[in-house]
Parts: C-alpha cells; sequence; structure tokens
C-alpha cells in the first residue's frame, strides 16, 4: 500500500473504548527484541491504524520502513533514535506522510505509538523534549498543560496534562473526540476511574467532566476522530 492511499475506516469504529494496557501481555512483532501491546487497532495487520504501547530491548533495531498517513511516538522510558535524533524519556515526535527511518535503543525503551492517524502531507515534522517545557495553566484550579503538537489546517491538539490532587476540570465537549493515555496517578469521569496505563477514547460529540483524586500526568489527544454511527 503507497503512501499515497488512505486507509478506508468505518466511522462507526470510534466510539468510546476503555483499554488497561496494565492487563495485556506483551506480543513480539516482527523485528527481534521489540514487543508491543496493541491498544486500538483496525486494518491489516502490520499496516493499519494503530495506536500501541511499543517496548525495546536493548540493542533491539526494526528495519527501514516508512509511514503511509504519518507516525506519532511519545517516548514513555529510556532512550530511543534513528537517522534523524535521539530521543529521551519524554520526548514527542510527530513524522508526516513520507517519513522514514530505521530506528533502535541501545539501552532499550518504551514507546506510546500511533500509527496512519496524520494523514496530509503539508503536516510538519515536529520534536519537542517535554521536559524542557513549562507548565502553563489549563482549563481549572490544578490543572495545567503542556502542549505539543497543534499546527493551523488541522484539527488534532496534542498536549501532557497534570491534574494536582483534588482538581476538577468542569464538563466540557468533544466536538472532534479525545484519547487520552493515563502516565501517572488516576482519573475519573462519569464513567469511571483510569489508573496509570489505561488508555480510552472519547467519540466526537461526547461531554464529560473530569478528576482527580489522587494526582495524575495523561497524554491527551483532541480533535481528529469522525463521528461514530
Amino acid at each position: 500500500m503507497s503512501s499515497q492511499q488512505a486507509l478506508a475506516i468505518d466511522p462507526s469504529h470510534f466510539g468510546r473504548a476503555v483499554v488497561d494496557s496494565a492487563a495485556m501481555d506483551w506480543v513480539a512483532s516482527p523485528a527481534p527484541g521489540i514487543w508491543r501491546k496493541r491498544l486500538d487497532h483496525v486494518g491489516p495487520p502490520e499496516a493499519g491504524r494503530v495506536t500501541s504501547i511499543v517496548r525495546f530491548d536493548a540493542g533491539a533495531r526494526f528495519p527501514y520502513h516508512g509511514h503511509p498517513e504519518g507516525e506519532e511516538i511519545l517516548v514513555l522510558d529510556g532512550t530511543w533514535a534513528d537517522e534523524h535524533g535521539v530521543y529521551p524519556a519524554g520526548s514527542h515526535l510527530l513524522n508526516p506522510e513520507g517519513h522514514g527511518h530505521a530506528p533502535w535503543s541501545d539501552d532499550g525503551c518504551t514507546l506510546f505509538v500511533k500509527l496512519r492517524q496524520y494523514a496530509g502531507r503539508d503536516r510538519r515534522t515536529a520534536a519537542t523534549d517535554s521536559a524542557g517545557l513549562d507548565w502553563s495553566p489549563g482549563s481549572a484550579d490544578g490543572v495545567e498543560v503542556k502542549p505539543l503538537y497543534s499546527q493551523a489546517g488541522f484539527p488534532e491538539a496534542i498536549r501532557l496534562v497534570r491534574f494536582a490532587p483534588g482538581a476538577r476540570a468542569p464538563r466540557h465537549a468533544h466536538p472532534g473526540g479525545e484519547e487520552a493515555f493515563v502516565l501517572r496517578g488516576s482519573v475519573s469521569d462519569e464513567d469511571g476511574t483510569y489508573t496509570a496505563g489505561t488508555w480510552l477514547r472519547c467519540p466526537a460529540g461526547s461531554a464529560h467532566s473530569a478528576w482527580s483524586d489522587t494526582g495524575c500526568l495523561l497524554y491527551v489527544c483532541t480533535g481528529g476522530l469522525p463521528v461514530a454511527g
């Protein structure tokens, strides 16, 4: 499948989803020493739209490959590298259509990865070391944010969000949907409480409030989800 061909996906796929990665087993990838937990997958086994946790053993390498419809990476721990740079924990990358690389990790690492979710050759390549960013006030007292990616003409806004213990974000709508991954602590909404390692998707048009009794750190992406049937 060429980078010019968009992956056709039924909009009904994008309903509410909650996946606890801590309860999943690691599954071997096609490359030795690289493991994954697929949180969401639709399409061909090795060429579909995927959200996953990926683990590189020390010294593991993945052969050169391209990324139709783009790739997003958040380095959760360790250090990950490719021909374009070396990225420690906290690094966030968005590689647009047409990007290719052969990544590796000398000492091992764990990544949060989204594939085939950022179509558009006009997207810019973005690489951000979140550890070097300052926290900014968020939507409520005790809620802070670090913006990671947004670009005019595209719907996604990606950021880290930190809740202090007891902080609460008021009820708000997500016209383009929201995806979140709990990095530390736990966060709650009207439907449940989500601990570290949980990925959740709130569909386009949904609304909720959010709070954290313990405090938490989240990866959050809003926008970009089609209306589910």
